[in-house]
């Protein structure tokens, strides 16, 4: 929050809102206190009324009634309940109250409750293996249930992903497909990163050649004079995709030799991604899901990939 505001948020906010309250019962009272310079007699020649002065249709007045001792009443238990709750909880800047309520306290009460409560729950799962998981129509619903609430919102709620998020429905995977690697994805998060390398492939011409020659990797239509080129500049990227384009699960490098494009295939994507870099980050989400939850999610994650 500091990278964002200085410590001047926290008058900004604590004056205008005491003035505003002071302001109420400054009205209040001054009007209960002014009285206009006309006095008229009540119907039926009683008690003198105030009249504001404001006339129309040449007899009819604006009286200036007092307010209802009632509602004058409500008005300061308004005002007083006003400052009392800013006295009690936070609402005045920074002031954290007297009773030391927070909405994170309060959130991260609620979610302790949910937990305890939802544990016997994922208790039967906790050793099960993910073959008797992904069987069992009652935990893959579940399983279903937290992946749209947590992970389709990147990964779409068919988990067919979108432009730089993975696609979990297909049989591609980027850090490998088995049980052990998508509960690490899961827990721990991923950081892929693919740096900048026009420098260190050459050219903008050895730049076109290498987008020619990756294209050619995967079987597409290409240049082959300008591919032939390219074979050789690729030697810079063979550290992490090897020197065939088949790609490092254990680092996350793609395959290049498959129709599988995390950024898309074409010619300008592929430069791109070879001239500007590329960095995409997966979470972690051992804090917010438990090791059941997450055996779970990856037996879910891990039948998509299996139904097609």
């Amino acid at each position: 929050m500091s990278d964002f505001s200085s410590g001047l948020w926290h008058w900004y906010i604590t004056i205008p809102t005491l003035l505003g309250i002071a302001g109420c019962a400054w009205l209040l009272w001054t009007m209960g206190k002014h009285r206009a310079s006309d006095p008229i007699k009540s119907i039926g020649g009683g008690e003198s009324v105030e009249s504001t002065g404001h006339v129309w249709d040449e007899d009819l007045r604006e009286l200036n009634n007092p307010l209802p001792r009632w509602w004058v009443g409500l008005f300061v238990i308004s005002i007083v309940f006003g400052l009392g709750y800013l006295a009690i909880f936070p609402g005045l800047g920074s002031y954290e109250g007297n009773a030391g309520w927070t909405s994170t306290g309060a959130h991260q009460a609620e979610v302790a409750e949910a937990v305890q409560q939802l544990a016997p729950l994922y208790a039967r799962f906790e050793q099960a293996e993910i073959p008797a998981l992904q069987a069992d129509p009652k935990a893959m619903g579940i399983a279903e249930r937290l992946f749209l609430n947590n992970c389709a919102q990147c990964h779409g709620s068919d988990g067919r992903g979108s432009k730089g998020f993975p696609n979990l429905a297909d049989t591609d995977w980027l850090y490998g497909g088995t049980p052990e690697a998508v509960i690490a994805s899961i827990t721990q998060g991923r950081g892929g990163m693919m740096p900048p390398m026009a420098a260190a492939v050459g050219s903008a011409d050895d730049v076109a050649n290498v987008v020619q020659y990756v294209l050619s990797l995967s079987g597409k239509a290409t240049d082959p004079a300008s591919a032939s080129l390219g074979a050789g500049k690729f030697a810079v990227c063979a550290g992490c995709h090897g020197a065939d384009g088949h790609g490092n699960q254990a680092i996350g490098a793609p395959n290049l030799s498959d129709r599988t494009w995390l950024y898309g295939g074409s010619v300008d994507a592929i430069r791109h991604t070879i001239e500007q870099g590329r960095h995409g980050v997966m979470p972690a989400h051992e804090s917010k899901f438990s090791s059941s939850q997450i055996r779970l999610l990856s037996a879910y994650v891990l039948g998509m990939g299996q139904s097609q």
